[in-house]
């Protein structure tokens, strides 16, 4: 019997064939833990009466949620991080001197390679499923589990196989294609199954929107998403180790054809548009031509997180930026989603082009994305915004709206004062 990409990661992990819903125990490869969720698990650490990381080459803490700290709050829950850090030498601790929000930041250390099984207290880990890893979300005490042990309990998913085929037009991008399969399916279409992105345009898809892609899976319910090694996976992991050698050599698998999926999925984007996520929900997705309709006057515009704060999506933004201004009512915020995301983007101008537009370009957070800090919407406000999630009081006040879209999206609509379509400028 076949199996899918998700199934032989295990497999080659335990040494034996699997299959969809078998339980097993496993080998991580790379564990991480925020600033947040981090503290949660060096408690059950040690609480457990361990001494020593299972692991400790294996395992990352990322502060990027509140980093630089906001309050003393934050700023304890940082000391905690650090001084575990400390005390165990760890090589992988990234903080204000290694900037960037974990998603991203990671893969570009070399510590995310295909073939990894990798955990998070982290939803969105999924994300590192675009380099041909198993990648997902797990609470602070499975993180424990892992620190102690090196290793966690899995389900193996169903897997579902998406194929996107046909062209992408203009500015639709890796944000449009997982929106429209999330308005198709459900927040709850793919849940606790594995989403295995394919097809023609996947095969042309940048590294950038692959991440975008599959750092959505969750917001389907997916366990993971995941998409093939190629060229474009290769070229990305030479680009890395020419700064960062990486942490093992990949191991590359592919679905066999005579895999076993529980669905199958084809979606033409030929005429797919820009999508919008309406609140309160990602599946509440629109194209851009009902939102033009709908003339949805905003007052903030965000750019930036681990979905859309890469070197592209700032690119992109500032082509459109250039020679215009941010609209006399809108706010416009950009936070690229790391350091080295922040000086490319300085050495190519496109700071620049963002301040003299009117915006404000802070530091490598996730904090304005869950409503935490850098970016927070008062009573009734809108905002553009390119994260992940839209629900009721993400990004502030509970009766403020957050309608997720891509970074050319949100450049168009800063500069008209209402959500509006890069194609039209």
């Amino acid at each position: 019997m076949g199996m899918t990409i998700t199934e032989k990661i295990f497999a080659h992990h335990i040494g034996r064939e699997v299959k969809a819903s078998e339980i097993i125990r496993c080998d991580v490869d790379m564990t991480i833990g925020n600033d947040i969720t981090t503290p949660i698990s060096i408690k059950a650490f040690r609480e457990s009466g361990a001494k020593k990381l299972a692991r400790p080459d294996n395992f990352a803490i990322v502060l990027d949620h509140f980093i630089p700290t906001k309050d003393i709050a934050s700023a304890n829950q940082a000391k905690i991080s650090r001084e575990f850090a400390y005390e165990h030498n760890l090589k992988h601790l990234f903080d204000e001197k290694r900037m960037g929000i974990e998603h991203r930041v990671l893969p570009e250390h070399g510590l995310i390679i295909p073939g990894d099984v990798i955990i998070g207290a982290d939803s969105h880990t999924c994300t590192h499923g675009a380099l041909g890893a198993f990648a997902t979300g797990m609470g602070s005490t499975d993180i424990a589990f892992s620190m102690i042990t090196g290793t966690s309990w899995f389900k193996i998913p169903q897997s579902i196989k998406v194929i996107f085929s046909g062209k992408r037009g203009d500015f639709v991008y890796g944000k449009d294609l997982i929106l429209e399969l999330i308005r198709r399916i459900g927040v709850d279409g793919a849940l606790y199954k594995s989403l295995e992105f394919s097809g023609e345009v996947i095969d042309e898809l940048p590294m950038d929107d692959r991440m975008s892609l599959c750092n959505m899976a969750i917001e389907a319910g997916a366990k993971n998403g995941i998409i093939a090694y190629d060229d474009i996976t290769k070229e990305f992991l030479d680009e890395v180790a020419k700064e960062h050698p990486l942490r093992s050599k990949p191991i590359i698998h592919y679905s066999d054809e005579d895999a076993t999926y529980s669905q199958i999925i084809e979606i033409d984007v030929d005429k797919l548009e820009p999508m919008i996520a309406y609140p309160f929900l990602p599946s509440n997705s629109k194209p851009i031509s009902q939102a033009i309709k709908d003339d949805i006057e905003i007052d903030q515009v965000f750019i930036g997180s681990c979905t859309n704060g890469t070197i592209s999506d700032l690119r992109t933004a500032a082509a459109i930026l250039k020679g215009n201004k941010v609209a006399k009512k809108v706010r416009m915020i950009v936070t690229p989603a790391t350091q080295k995301i922040y000086k490319q983007a300085q050495k190519e101008g496109l700071i620049d082009i963002f301040i003299d537009a009117g915006a404000v370009v802070s530091n490598p957070t996730c904090g304005a994305c869950l409503g935490g800090y850098m970016g927070i919407l008062g009573d009734n406000e809108r905002c553009v915004s390119t994260t992940n999630r839209n629900f009721r009081g993400r990004m502030g006040a509970r009766s403020s709206e957050v309608y997720l879209a891509n970074s050319a999206v949100a450049a168009a609509s800063a500069i008209m004062g209402k959500i509006a379509n890069p194609r039209d400028l």
